[in-house]
Formats: structure tokens, C-alpha cells, sequence
């Protein structure tokens, strides 16, 4: 099939500038978790990025919300499986750079693409925790996904499990307090991830980000 009748099925992919791969956004507006964490102070969500900035052009909110519309189509998981199979040559796929998991469906097709894949890393961080709970007790994701559960809150641990099963996890931290696990390098080399690619390693339990 060709990339414009893909894009069609999919609302295509997006492209963020500090990945070393493409991404897959939705709406942050739709979260469900961040839309409460939103209004609370001190919350990973309280100034979310994916709230101002480019974010907010028409044309970036309309291919949003082109995306959320497709994800709950039957042909959604082909498509996104031949979608990234012809445009992703890095290895590396990230699920949400805006946006969240919206359904418990939802996570199982994300899960049945990874399981198509085999030689693609993905990546997802969600704060969506019930419907990751509500997952684990029945499955495990596949091993080439990386699901990591944000923390809530600012200088703060995330769970560590859920549905009695260990998580990975990511975290936020400010100056002069000290992260736990990998510290994302970012921040010293232009905002970039460069050669790292601890987010999708399950080897790396945690991984903290610093507040900017």
C-alpha cells in the first residue's frame, strides 16, 4: 500500500526533532490522567509542553486529532505495522511524544504491532496506570516494548508496581535534587538524544528527566 493511503488509515507519523526515530502523537488535550494532573501544582503535567508551543499550530492539532480518530479502526494495527516497516530505519519507535494511552484496546494493538516487529525497539510512557494495571493482569507486554510509567509529581518516585508486577518506570527532577536510575542526557548535548537510548532499554529501570 502506498504511504498516502497508510497515512489515510494511520494520520501518518510524527517526527520530533530531538528523537533519533519517528513517533506517534495524539491530542493532549485527551488525556485522561494528565487532564486532572494538569490542574494540580507541583505534577509532571502542570506545564505540559505538548500544551504550547508548535503544538498548539492548527495544522499540528488537526494531524492530532486525525490520529486519535483512527486508533480505534479494525485496519489500524496493519496499517501501522506496514507504516513503520517502510518509514523507520533506526530500529527505534516511540509511542506518544503528545498524548496518552486512551483504552485498554488501545494498549493491546500497540502491543500487537511491537509483536509484528520483532527488530524494532518501541517505547511508550504512559500515566495512564489503570489501564496498565488492568493489562498486566492479564498479559505481559512484548519484549521489544518498552512501557514505562511516569511519575505523577515533580522530585517524586513513580510506583513500582502495578497489579503486583515490577514496572519500568521515568521521573522528573529539578536542580539540587539527586535522580534515581539513568539521567537523560539531553539537557547537555543541545536537547538531543544523541547516541543514547536508555528509554527503550529494559535493562534501565528508571529513568529521570530534568524539569525544564
Amino acid at each position: 500500500m502506498k504511504l498516502s493511503e497508510l497515512n489515510q488509515r494511520t494520520g501518518g507519523l510524527s517526527n520530533p526533532s530531538k528523537m533519533p526515530c519517528y513517533s506517534y502523537n495524539l491530542p493532549a488535550r485527551e488525556c485522561k490522567t494528565g487532564a486532572k494532573l494538569r490542574k494540580v501544582a507541583a505534577t509532571t503535567c502542570k506545564d505540559c509542553y505538548a500544551l504550547k508551543g508548535r503544538y498548539m499550530f492548527p495544522n499540528v492539532q488537526s494531524a492530532l486529532y486525525r490520529r486519535l480518530d483512527t486508533i480505534t479502526q479494525p485496519e489500524w494495527v496493519d496499517s501501522m505495522v506496514e507504516t513503520i516497516s517502510k518509514r523507520e530505519k533506526s530500529g527505534h519507535f516511540r509511542w506518544h511524544d503528545s498524548g496518552d494511552l486512551q483504552s485498554l484496546d488501545h494498549l493491546r494493538n500497540i502491543n500487537e504491532v511491537a509483536r509484528q516487529l520483532p527488530d524494532v525497539k518501541f517505547w511508550l510512557p504512559t500515566r495512564e496506570l489503570s489501564i496498565y494495571s488492568e493489562y498486566l493482569k492479564h498479559e505481559d507486554p512484548h519484549s521489544n516494548l518498552a512501557v514505562r510509567v511516569s511519575a505523577f509529581k515533580v522530585d517524586f518516585p513513580a510506583p513500582q508496581k502495578l497489579s503486583g508486577k515490577p514496572v519500568l518506570t521515568s521521573t522528573v527532577h529539578t536542580h539540587g535534587n539527586k535522580p534515581e536510575g539513568h539521567v537523560c542526557p539531553a539537557p547537555k548535548q543541545g536537547n538531543m538524544c544523541g547516541s543514547c537510548r536508555a528509554c527503550w532499554n529494559p535493562a534501565i529501570k528508571n529513568v529521570s528527566y530534568l524539569k525544564h
